[in-house]
């Protein structure tokens, strides 16, 4: 099987990749790859942009003829440590300020896959009270895009990296998708950080991509393109094809050297 006949397709988080050139040029330089498909961290400053960046963001994306299949919901200052912004009542306000923008946006550019992010576990509020702000948000947001069917999606991310947030399984993701009990709310599978908490990613594929609302890659160690590392690429995406998976993967590493310069994995 080559990439080519798997089922599925891969896109490029522009967050990450072609970082080398402003937001605006990226678009161009993936379908300069050889993508037709993007998805992006919210990539403006504040939840509410004005709409002068957003309808820049649109043309540029329009322009370059690719398409928006991934989106998240305002995370805070991803730089900074923050990791969402849904779960603690203190910036709260802030995610549901962002929910219509955002929903309107992926709207407009027909993207159906938004990602919100947990948030990061606050020492001074009971994990209770977090988990109570982070399943009504979560239920808001599922509402608001439900209206333009789509479906958001719950990442694990790993302790390592992201030391505050709290989810770092497929299982404590799971637990959070049954407690908000909505059909178009799905597993943002990051095979990445699932790796780097030790899970076997290959039998989470068989037992649960039915409940994968999206799929993420890179490798470990290193977070960089396939092949960088040491996990079994060739045989995850067999297995993505075998049990068929028919969603997108997106490529959210960070590349080892220039960014248009990482896919030659894609050819092997």
């Amino acid at each position: 099987m080559t990439l080519g006949e798997s089922g599925f397709e891969f896109d490029v988080n522009l967050s990450i990749l072609f970082t080398e050139l402003p937001l605006l040029e990226r678009p161009e330089a993936a379908a300069k790859a050889g993508f037709d498909a993007i998805e992006l961290w919210w990539p403006f400053d504040g939840p509410v942009p004005a709409d002068r960046e957003l309808d820049q963001l649109r043309r540029a994306i329009g322009d370059a003829g690719v398409r928006l299949v991934g989106l998240n919901f305002d995370a805070g200052d991803m730089a900074a440590g923050d990791r969402g912004l849904l779960s603690d009542p203190g910036t709260s306000d802030r995610f549901r300020a962002n929910v219509e923008v955002a929903v309107g946006l992926a709207d407009s550019l027909g993207c159906r896959v938004l990602n919100a992010l947990y948030g990061n576990r606050a020492p001074d509020l009971p994990a209770g009270e977090q988990r109570e702000t982070a399943l009504g948000n979560l239920l808001l947001a599922a509402e608001a895009a439900a209206g333009i069917d789509a479906v958001v999606v719950v990442e694990a991310l790993n302790a390592h990296e992201n030391p505050r947030y709290p989810i770092t399984s497929s299982a404590g993701a799971f637990a959070v998708i049954d407690e908000v009990g909505v059909a178009n709310v799905a597993f943002l599978a990051d095979l990445y950080h699932l790796h780097r908490m030790g899970e076997d990613v290959l039998a989470l594929i068989d037992e649960s991509v039915s409940r994968f609302g999206h799929v993420q890659v890179a490798d470990d160690p290193g977070r960089g393109e396939p092949g960088s590392g040491g996990m079994p690429y060739r045989e995850i995406f067999e297995r993505l094809a075998s049990v068929g998976y028919r969603g997108q993967v997106g490529l959210e590493y960070r590349p080892t050297g220039p960014s248009a310069e990482s896919f030659a994995w894609r050819n092997g």
